[in-house]
């Protein structure tokens, strides 16, 4: 075997010297190492009437949200946010994204949610609300991302599969 191939960490550290010394090949004269390359925003998406639009779903619930400037007033399918979530959790829920954000009470929300029940309606809402915001403040989408509030949360129920009471239950043994 040849002795070259065994290499010591002094002749590492020799050689990270000498490759820390050369100049980067693609930078221009004058231009700092140290600036880091900024992500480009992405672009406001909004309509002709001003309103930025998102769909958010959860288990088996679709919500289809419209942000635009206003007062904080969320109508959920034709009704107030209070009669439509009567349970002041699923209301926290819904006001995630705006309370992560610092935006409480800047926008209007009109949404409309079919499937599912309330638990799961309520988590549609806030995943639309989140992408909605996002895309009428795209500077805002590194915050809310951070949060979690823009991945679709996958989670549904299993189905029931034959022979079982349920997805994973057994029927009850019988001695007798």
């Amino acid at each position: 075997m040849a002795t070259e191939d065994n290499k010591t960490a002094s002749d590492l550290s020799d050689l990270k010297d000498v490759v820390g010394d050369a100049p980067a090949a693609d930078a221009a004269p004058g231009e700092s190492e140290t600036a880091a390359p900024t992500m480009p925003l992405r672009e406001q998406e909004i309509d002709k009437q001003g309103r930025a639009y998102a769909t958010g779903r959860r288990k088996d619930a679709t919500a289809r949200v419209w942000l635009k400037p206003g007062k904080g007033k969320i109508t959920v399918n034709g009704k107030d946010q209070e009669t439509y979530f009567a349970r002041p959790t699923l209301r926290l829920v819904i006001n995630q994204p705006f309370a992560i954000s610092d935006r409480e009470g800047q926008y209007d929300i009109v949404c409309t949610v079919t499937g599912g029940g309330l638990s799961g309606q309520a988590g549609a809402v806030k995943h639309g609300i989140s992408q909605a915001l996002t895309r009428y403040e795209p500077e805002l989408r590194s915050t809310i991302k951070a949060a979690g509030f823009l991945t679709r949360d996958s989670r549904v129920v299993e189905r029931k599969k034959y022979g079982r009471a349920k997805a994973r239950r057994s029927f009850q043994f019988s001695k007798r």
